[in-house]
């Protein structure tokens, strides 16, 4: 399994060394022909306006890449505003950066992991289609629709890959 980071801004080098300690070949991602080469595709957190824009200017098409995509906060955000996973989200939804915190996230199966939220967006708004694979709270904040997948938190951030270890499980569902 070959594993693309999205490399044109933001934390993917925290995606690539996670996913070594899972010994997953990733591959840095800064031209479109390379989503050709990768079985699965990590949009990391970062400024989402700033992704969003580097994706049109280098002229990625992400709606056409038919496999597993994971989204981080900022990720989070850009997958939703293209319209590939069917949320609604609130920018910064718990403040400014001074209010960023890490907290547990409770996962389906009842595992905690630890969430870095950074400026983290809010998920305000989801369909029946979404499968809620974890919360903060009683908030939605790692979802799954079809092949997408989206936290908007920070699971990078941290020494923990249960969360990457269900994106490589969605990876090999498809």
């Amino acid at each position: 399994m070959k594993l693309g980071i999205l490399a044109l801004q933001g934390s993917f080098h925290e995606h690539i060394s996670l996913l070594k300690k899972l010994d997953v070949e990733t591959i840095q991602i800064k031209l479109p022909e390379q989503l050709n080469e990768i079985d699965g595709l990590i949009i990391p957190g970062g400024e989402s306006t700033t992704i969003l824009q580097l994706l049109e200017k280098y002229k990625f098409n992400l709606k056409e890449f038919n496999k597993a995509i994971f989204g981080t906060c900022a990720g989070c955000i850009v997958l939703a505003e293209l319209g590939l996973i069917d949320v609604k989200i609130e920018r910064n939804a718990y403040g400014c950066q001074l209010y960023s915190f890490v907290d547990d996230v409770l996962l389906e199966n009842g595992d905690k992991v630890r969430g870095v939220f950074i400026r983290a967006p809010k998920i305000i708004n989801l369909n029946d289609e979404i499968e809620i694979l974890g919360k903060h709270n009683e908030d939605p904040v790692l979802v799954k629709q079809n092949n997408i997948m989206v936290a908007t938190f920070h699971p990078e951030l941290t020494k923990e890959t249960k969360v990457h270890e269900l994106f490589l499980g969605m990876i090999k569902e498809n």
